[in-house]
Parts: structure tokens; C-alpha cells; sequence
């Protein structure tokens, strides 16, 4: 009885939690738009302006950063190019980093007053629509390159080798062959990609000059205006985007057939093929890193582009201005959204995968359905719904905006890997009188150790990186790093600013490699070899 009792509260707390922090928010935004304020937006200019902007960048960068990822993937799965692993880490950096910083970066090379602009004396501008599909390319391509990637390496070479002794044409094959296969992962590409590029707002903001899109114009109104109305209607906009994404990858989901490698790839040696693999790869990691690269430039010179001797006085003048404190607020926050968020994450999908119901297939709905909230329009629910309450203004509601926000894919990545895991496990356990909760403690959770390990990285690192979430929600004491960026950047202060992009860079490498080192050490103790040691 007492162990049903855990698990029926168990439930009760989850379905409580989404109820407050994800379900009423939203309601109670969306109910203003009865109000005249509200509805009147949509027949302004700027409004239309902003929208058909929006449309424009997001289709330009999705099908550029899908061709280039398409292209990354084939590179790496289909070449004999040496430094495999060190290039598909070069493509996933600029996760690393805020979507503003990104946009920095580019200013920093290709500006009026850039590295490579001065350098090449360049005559054209960044700022405008051009601009921001650049930044939404080098935003967006990590997400496209690791769904493509990650499917195209597990790929079963026989149906090619068929095609080889048939003399199919290699065009032919990609077409027949590699498309088909790459047809779902290649659908969820497109409208995550789409969707990350129209809801972001840090990209547009650093490099859109007099091109407004939907979340600059909600950013500008809100911060700046106070106006929730305009930002109500505009919210209820780029949901719908998100909404459509969500439901085209769940219908989409079990209509690809499965695949199980029944043969690796032996790809033979190809002077061609493999020198266009080599430059490939050059030039997509060079164009990756030296956005990144011009940090430490601009980060460690007396005054940028004017005065480019090297000097330290930005790190004591960023240390001066409590650089310090609000990284330690973001870690504090990155830290507890990993910690809570793992949790419930992990236990929500235990609920789903492996207890089963009427109770587990609308908890599974409701946790997927959070990938189709934007953090900006998730950001001014919570603006609207907890205004005046104990938990506005304080780490609290930052900590939950977060794990709101990013709680999907850890679940997901949680619910795949306990769905792997013989289902008839708890039956067994129930004649033997071994109860749920030791089958989880003892078997569940260490059979799972690695995708636990790989959650606390999403959540940690996509929490330092945020903007969109917290920027209506954080005040001067509790004011994560990333949210200081634009800060120093409106007061000139670029040296700052680019050393402030640094830390956080830097802060996530070293979590990323602590991780990485604590799942080696883990699989090295589960050895055979250790354990027989």
C-alpha cells in the first residue's frame, strides 16, 4: 500500500506541476485576447511589416541550414576524412553560446568595422535581412546537423550495395535510397529549424538594423513599452508556428519504417570525394569558429576596432561591473533546473514508459506538448499570470520558467531509453515480491546512467544560454549572464561583452567535459574488467 501511495503522489505532484507552471500561465495570456488592444495589432503596419519579415528569414535559413547540414552529415558518414569526432563537435559550439552572441560575433567579423571587412575591404552591410539569415543559420544549423547526423551514421549499407551491382547511378541512389531513409528526421528538421529561427529574437536584435521581426517587435514592446497587449497578439502568432511543428512530428512519428543496422558502411578510398570532404569540413568548422575566435579578440584589446593592443582591463572592468555575481546566478539557476528538472523529467517518463494508463498517456502528452511553447511567449505568460504573486521577481520562477521550458526533450530522451528496457521486468519483479521501487533504484536507473548524465547537460547548458524565457522575468539582483550581453552592448561596452559571450562559452565547455568525464568513470566501474578487479 505505501509504495502505491508514493506512486499515486507521484502523480499527483506532476500533474499539479504542469497545471501551475504550463497550463493556466498560457490560459490566462491567451484570455486576453478579447481585449481591443490585443486584436487591434493585428491590422497594423509594423505588425504585418514584422510578420511577412519573419516568414522570410525563417524559410531562407531553414533551407540553408538544412542543406548545410545535409552536406555535414553526408562528410562525416559517407567519407574517409581523418578528425571525424573533433569536426562534429566543432558543428554543435554555437549551441554553447546565446543566440545574442552569436549575432555579436558576426558584427565583430563582418561589421562596418569588422576584422575580415576591414581586411578585405568589404563594402557592404551586415545589418538588415541578410544579416539576420546568417545568424539564424549558425543559430539553427547544430540542431538540423544532429538530427540529420545522428540518423545518417546508423544507416544499413546493404540496400547500396545492391545498388552497386545493379550499376544504379550514385545520384539515383541518394534519391532512392538515402531520401526515403532521411524522410522523418528530415521532416523534424525542417520545423524545428524553422521554428527556433522565427521565435528568436537575440539574432535579429544584434544584426537586424531596420528589419524587425515578430519577437524583436514582442521584445521592444514589452521591455520597452510595458505594452502586454501588442505582446499578447504576437505571442498567440508565434505559437502557431511551434503548435504546427508539434503536431506534424507527433502524426509523423511512427510512419517511418525502423531500421536496424544489418551492415556497416565500408566506405572504399576516393581521392575526389574525399578532398571535397577535407574542404568541407575546413570551411564549415573555420566559419563556425571564428565568430566564436573573434570573442577572445575583441574580449582581451584595449578598445575595438580602434585600439587593438592587447591588455587584461576588461576582465577587471567586467569583474568591477558584478560580472561575477551574475554568472554565480546563473549557474545557481543552470544548477537547480538540472537537479529539479532531471528529476521530474526522469520520473515523468518513468510514470509513461513503464507503468502504463489512461493517466500515463495524457502525462505523455502533456510533457511532449511543451516543445511547442517558445520560451519568449512562455516568458510573458508568466509575466502576466505571476505578477504581484511571492515567486515574481525572485530565482523561483526563473528556475521554473526553465525547467518548463526545456523540460521535453530530457523527458523524451529519458522515455526512449526506459521504453528500451525489457517490459515484463516489473511483472517479474512482482512474483519474486521485489517492488517497483527497487527495480528503479537498483535496475532502471543504473541501466539509464548515461541518458541521466546527458540530461543534466541539456538542461544545464540551455540554461546558461537562454534569453527568450527570462528576459521579461529577471531583475537586477537575479539577472542571468546571458541577459547582460545586450546590456553592455547598448552602453558600448562591446570589450565586456564579448568577454561576457567567453565565459559562457567556457562555462559550458568545462560542464560538458565534467560530465564526459563522469560518464567515462562510470562506464569504467561498470566494466567486467572492474568489476572483476
Amino acid at each position: 500500500m505505501k509504495r502505491k501511495g508514493t506512486f499515486n503522489l507521484t502523480r499527483v505532484v506532476l500533474a499539479a506541476f504542469f497545471l501551475f507552471a504550463a497550463v493556466l500561465p498560457l490560459l490566462g495570456m491567451f484570455s486576453q485576447l478579447a481585449s481591443p488592444g490585443a486584436s487591434e495589432v493585428f491590422g497594423t503596419e509594423q505588425f504585418k511589416a514584422a510578420c511577412l519579415n519573419s516568414i522570410g528569414v525563417s524559410l531562407t535559413s531553414t533551407v540553408i541550414s538544412l542543406a548545410l547540414a545535409l552536406a555535414m552529415s553526408w562528410v562525416l558518414c559517407r567519407t574517409n576524412i581523418r578528425a571525424k569526432g573533433v569536426i562534429a563537435v566543432v558543428m554543435t559550439l554555437p549551441m554553447l553560446i546565446p543566440s545574442l552572441a552569436l549575432g555579436m560575433g558576426l558584427v565583430f567579423l563582418l561589421g562596418s568595422n569588422g576584422v575580415i571587412t576591414n581586411a578585405l575591404g568589404l563594402d557592404f552591410s551586415l545589418y538588415g535581412f541578410w544579416g539576420i539569415v546568417m545568424g539564424s543559420v549558425l543559430y539553427s544549423f547544430p540542431s538540423a546537423f544532429l538530427l540529420l547526423y545522428d540518423v545518417l551514421k546508423y544507416e544499413d549499407a546493404s540496400p547500396y550495395e545492391a545498388a552497386d551491382v545493379l550499376g544504379i547511378p550514385k545520384v539515383n541512389q541518394f534519391l532512392s535510397i538515402t531520401l526515403p531513409y532521411l524522410r522523418k528526421p528530415l521532416i523534424s528538421a525542417v520545423f524545428a529549424t524553422f521554428t527556433l529561427v522565427v521565435t528568436d529574437y537575440g539574432v535579429p536584435l544584434m544584426v537586424g538594423g531596420k528589419t524587425t521581426t515578430l519577437p524583436v517587435l514582442m521584445y521592444q514592446e514589452v521591455i520597452g513599452l510595458l505594452n502586454y497587449n501588442t505582446g499578447v497578439a504576437i505571442g498567440f502568432v508565434l505559437l502557431i508556428p511551434a503548435v504546427v511543428a508539434f503536431l506534424v512530428d507527433v502524426l509523423n512519428a511512427d510512419k517511418g519504417k525502423s531500421s536496424f543496422v544489418s551492415k556497416a558502411f565500408d566506405i572504399k578510398r576516393n581521392v575526389a570525394r574525399d578532398a571535397i570532404g577535407y574542404v568541407a569540413g575546413i570551411v564549415a568548422s573555420v566559419a563556425i569558429l571564428l565568430p566564436l575566435g573573434s570573442f577572445v579578440l575583441v574580449s582581451f584589446v584595449r578598445k575595438y576596432p580602434v585600439d587593438l593592443t592587447a591588455t587584461f582591463d576588461n576582465v577587471g572592468r567586467a569583474l568591477n561591473m558584478n560580472v561575477g555575481d551574475y554568472w554565480i546566478n546563473s549557474i545557481i539557476i543552470a544548477c537547480a533546473v538540472a537537479l529539479i528538472g532531471t528529476t521530474l523529467a526522469y520520473f515523468a517518463a518513468y510514470v509513461t514508459a513503464r507503468l502504463g494508463g489512461r493517466f500515463a498517456k495524457m502525462l505523455h502528452l502533456v510533457c511532449i506538448t511543451t516543445l511547442a511553447i517558445p520560451g519568449i511567449v512562455l516568458g510573458l505568460s508568466y509575466v502576466l499570470f505571476f505578477k504581484g504573486s511571492l515567486l515574481y521577481g525572485t530565482f523561483a520562477i526563473l528556475i521554473l520558467v526553465n525547467l518548463v521550458h526545456f523540460f521535453a526533450s530530457p523527458y523524451l530522451m529519458a522515455y526512449n531509453s526506459l521504453g528500451k528496457v525489457n517490459e515484463n521486468l516489473e511483472a517479474v519483479g512482482s512474483t519474486m515480491g521485489i517492488g517497483r521501487g527497487s527495480i528503479l533504484k537498483d535496475v532502471l536507473i543504473p541501466q539509464t546512467t548515461g541518458t541521466i548524465i546527458e540530461m543534466v547537460g541539456y538542461f544545464f547548458v540551455n540554461c546558461m544560454v537562454t534569453i527568450s524565457a527570462v528576459a521579461f522575468l529577471s531583475t537586477t539582483l537575479d539577472m542571468p549572464l546571458a541577459l547582460l550581453i545586450t546590456d553592455l552592448d547598448a552602453q558600448r561596452l562591446t570589450e565586456c561583452a564579448a568577454f561576457v559571450s567567453l565565459i559562457i562559452l567556457l562555462t559550458n565547455i568545462a560542464f560538458k567535459l565534467v560530465l564526459a568525464g563522469v560518464k567515462k568513470a562510470i562506464n569504467r566501474a561498470g566494466s567486467p574488467s572492474a568489476s572483476a578487479a
